[in-house]
């Protein structure tokens, strides 16, 4: 149910059921909705979802896209509903999140540590017995935690995927894989090998050239650890070879997706995530880069990511004070948007709930600082901004916005609302 303490509600409003919100008609920009707030352009989430879901088949690709993005399990089912293999989660309470909302296929992408972390993964099995949930590991140590927990607890066989990493976890070399494969195989079947896993943003500089140089040396020990697997478990058993992020995933089709075709048994799982919602900084500059190498191809041929992909999100904040030439303080602040990978971009202005007139340049208007519930911005000379507009906000970085809100706000290409999209980041 939508209540007036759930940002965007307007004031005295509510109980509403989820169901209803499209009835009430609401918009951001009409003075009704409490802002600041987040949105959705539901058209371009779904032009990306089934963008990236056509290029990931054409590539003979699966996906798992990640949930830790928006936390928000109708948007996951919405993307297996459209296609994608199953879904990928960081940690065993958002796998919790995702198993009771239905989705049953996990990729847990991440180290769950010690006997603590290996009993709750147990317990949570337990629970959902049915559930289809692949598990990294790293270390014999990491496989020795999980052994005892299932063996306690008696569970079906945990089907683990041997992590190999740079700059974050994951073994780092073929000999620290075969290890973690041998510890596994020692488990006496409590345990079942099922294939390895990556993440090569970790091995990501600034340097592009180095970039590729530390992604292509990864992809080779995700090769050598993958060929050690299959000799472990017979040349018949299922496999999957899963990496893959929303910047650099043609590199891993490039380098991991011949391993998997010449395998013939063995499935190659991409976990993008933040590309089906996309951005006005980090992720438009990544997929500048990945147009600028020609890594996204369509039909066989290089087609652009940049033109394809459109950003979703927005934020939308009343303009509270114009206290100096130059200077707008807008309802927006730390507590509501991104700002570890640039701030807000200005997009456009609102009066009375009407377009006003769109941001082209920085000179025009540009977000100079945030406080905690105000953002400062830099205005042009001539500037139309007034006390009371309501301004539009492009977003950098998905995942560090998304987290700041219990409710996304499913909006039109009108900008009014269809859909709210509750979220679970504890």
């Amino acid at each position: 149910m939508l209540h007036d303490g759930i940002r965007g509600v307007p004031p005295g409003a509510g109980p509403i059921p989820l169901d209803d919100v499209a009835a009430q008609g609401w918009h951001p920009a009409e003075g009704a909705m409490s802002l600041p707030v987040l949105t959705l352009d539901q058209d371009a989430f779904a032009g990306n979802r089934a963008l990236m879901l056509r290029y990931a088949a054409e590539q003979g690709a699966a996906i798992a896209p990640h949930a830790k993005t928006p936390m928000a399990p109708a948007l996951a089912a919405s993307l297996v509903a459209a296609g994608a293999w199953g879904t990928t989660v960081a940690d065993i309470r958002q796998a919790a999140v995702m198993l009771r909302a239905g989705l049953n296929r996990l990729i847990l992408a991440n180290q769950v540590g010690g006997p603590g972390g290996a009993r709750r993964l147990a317990r949570l099995h337990e629970a959902y017995p049915r559930a289809e949930l692949y598990a990294f590991v790293d270390s014999p140590e990491a496989v020795a935690a999980l052994d005892a927990a299932w063996d306690e607890a008696r569970l079906a066989p945990l089907p683990v995927v041997v992590e190999v990493g740079a700059g974050r976890a994951g073994a780092r070399d073929l000999a620290a894989a075969e290890r973690v494969i041998a510890a596994v195989q020692a488990s006496e079947g409590r345990l079942r090998l099922a294939g390895v896993g990556a993440y090569e943003g970790a091995a990501a500089t600034a340097d592009a050239e180095r970039t590729r140089a530390a992604i292509a040396d990864l992809a080779v020990v995700a090769a050598e650890a993958f060929g050690k697997v299959r000799a472990a478990v017979g040349p018949q058993a299922p496999l999957i070879l899963t990496a893959g992020g929303s910047v650099y995933f043609d590199m891993i089709v490039q380098h991991l997706g011949p391993v998997a075709a010449a395998d013939g048994k063995a499935r190659l799982v991409l976990r993008s995530g933040a590309i089906f919602f996309h951005d006005h900084g980090i992720y438009r500059r990544g997929l500048a880069a990945l147009d600028a190498r020609q890594g996204f191809r369509l039909g066989g041929e290089p087609a652009s990511a940049s033109d394809g992909f459109r950003p979703a999100l927005r934020i939308w904040a009343e303009v509270l004070s114009r206290p100096a030439p130059g200077l707008a303080i807008c309802g927006m602040g730390m507590r509501d948007v991104s700002f570890d990978q640039d701030l807000p971009t200005p997009l456009r202005l609102h009066r009375d709930g009407r377009p006003l007139a769109s941001f082209a340049r920085p000179e025009e208007a540009r977000v100079m600082k945030l406080n905690d519930q105000h953002g400062f911005l830099a205005l042009g000379a001539d500037s139309p901004v007034a006390v009371g507009d309501v301004i539009e906000f492009g977003i950098s970085h998905p995942c560090t916005c998304l987290d700041r809100w219990r409710m996304i706000w499913g909006i039109d290409g009108q900008g009014r609302v269809q859909a709210a999209y509750p979220t679970c980041f504890g």
